[in-house]
């Protein structure tokens, strides 16, 4: 099964001149838990997830209206995929770096969908030769949930 037949093709975005608050509001109507960053052309930039909203809320001392997208959001190496792709080589990239959802994205970068955690465990099965092995889901699970050391404060 390839990604294009179970990601979510209708994603909402932001640029990196939005604020926190304007972003948390997209993540509250689209019921989502990340929203990624674009350009007008729609290329990739970055994302940025609620967990990073509610750290810079909390640990700033601006109102998340007056904070911008582009000091908060994940840059660097963001994870993706494209729609061609094997939903397993998805599932093996989302366990080997702990995410739950990788933008699709294509030749030219630019968005064309997300595909979550979410739209995988619904077309999961442990039947037998299934598109999208049981097993293989639950390892992915693992991976991503296993705890790492937290940090030491002295």
């Amino acid at each position: 099964m390839k990604v294009k037949d179970v990601q979510t093709s209708d994603v909402h975005t932001c640029g990196p001149d939005t604020n926190l608050a304007a972003a948390a509001q997209i993540m509250w109507d689209c019921d989502c838990g990340v929203v990624p960053v674009v350009d007008d052309s729609r290329s990739l930039l970055g994302i940025i997830t609620d967990r990073d909203i509610c750290i810079a809320a909390t640990t700033r001392s601006a109102a998340p209206a007056d904070i911008q997208v582009r000091n908060v959001m994940t840059t660097g190496t963001v994870y993706s995929c494209r729609p061609d792709d094997e939903v397993r080589t998805v599932l093996a990239t989302m366990g080997r770096h702990r995410v739950r959802r990788l933008p699709v994205v294509d030749k030219q970068n630019r968005l064309v969908g997300i595909v979550s955690l979410n739209d995988l465990v619904r077309r999961a099965d442990s039947r037998s030769g299934s598109e999208i092995p049981g097993q293989e889901f639950i390892e992915t699970m693992q991976a991503i949930c296993t705890h790492t050391p937290a940090h030491v404060h002295a």
